[in-house]
């Protein structure tokens, strides 16, 4: 399996038609036939299910497109670290984070570093912790900013020393908004929506039960689209506090839950793992900064 084969097989996939990716990357039809055939003979499946006037991914297709996909992005993050050269410190550096106020604190490294570094760039992708450490697994990611537990076998960390706390999310003019604090029991007979963190955590201590006694219509992974859920009426949304806008404007409050933990936050990365110039420099200056805030 050759990296070329993996490239006109994913613009293949993205534009659902042979003939546009062809013309994308002003080459033959043909060709891409040719190295697309030669991918099906050598894993021994059909990729795509053809007709008329486009193609889509099989299941085995949907498969191999997100693991190419993760092949490329590792060979261009490769290139990047060796073509930024030795005598500058520049380059991409790639990290995960869950939504929280804490990444303020990571922000404050950043700009330092932008200040005496311009070359360096950070990448931020955001998701909950199973999407950010599937990604750091496979080397997508040179860190994770993630709440609540880390797996020590697997991965080194820092702890951020400021804490986030749960609460819900409401339409300003709610009854329930009345209230400066809630219980866990005012959320029993309430239409939630969960972030897949909170359901992801052990809820049984704060929840006084199993989650099935409780109401949960949707779910997210970011807080902006569940807020949006709140203003058409689906539920309440459960989060953590300063990541949703309540501002006069926004039509929305925060209430604070009563008795829930306040949860960790960590930066994590693989064990023995190797770090470019760039991301050498940011976990030493994520090392100065953190200490400060214990």
């Amino acid at each position: 399996m050759e990296l070329r084969d993996l490239e006109l097989f994913v613009e293949a996939a993205r534009e659902e038609s042979i003939s546009k990716a062809a013309a994308r990357l002003f080459i033959s039809q043909p060709t891409i036939s040719k190295h697309i055939k030669e991918l099906e003979q050598e894993l021994h499946t059909k990729l795509f299910v053809r007709s008329n006037y486009s193609i889509k991914l099989t299941e085995d297709g949907l498969r191999l497109l997100a693991r190419a996909q993760d092949i490329l992005a590792l060979v261009d993050r490769t290139k990047s670290e060796f073509q930024s050269g030795f005598e500058t410190i520049a380059g991409d550096v790639e990290i995960g984070a869950a939504e929280s106020d804490a990444i303020t604190a990571f922000g404050r490294v950043l700009k330092s570093i932008q200040l005496d570094y311009p070359g360096i760039r950070c990448n931020i992708f955001s998701g909950n912790i199973t999407d950010v450490c599937d990604k750091l697994d496979k080397g997508l990611l040179d860190y994770a900013i993630i709440m609540g537990f880390v797996d020590q076998n697997k991965y080194d960390y820092l702890s951020i020393p400021l804490h986030d706390n749960w609460g819900v999310v409401m339409k300003k003019g709610d009854a329930l908004a009345e209230k400066d604090i809630l219980s866990v029991q005012d959320l029993s007979d309430l239409p939630l929506i969960c972030s897949r963190q909170w359901l992801s955590l052990d809820l049984s201590q704060w929840l006084g039960g199993a989650i099935r006694k409780y109401q949960i219509v949707a779910t997210y992974n970011l807080a902006f689209n569940a807020t949006m859920l709140v203003k058409a009426g689906v539920g309440y949304a459960v989060m953590l506090d300063k990541i949703a806008n309540t501002s006069e404007e926004s039509g929305l409050v925060f209430r604070p839950l009563k008795g829930t933990p306040e949860t960790s936050m960590f930066v994590i990365w693989r064990k023995n793992q190797t770090f470019s110039q760039a991301a050498s420099v940011l976990l030493e200056r994520m090392k100065a900064d953190l200490q400060t805030l214990s």
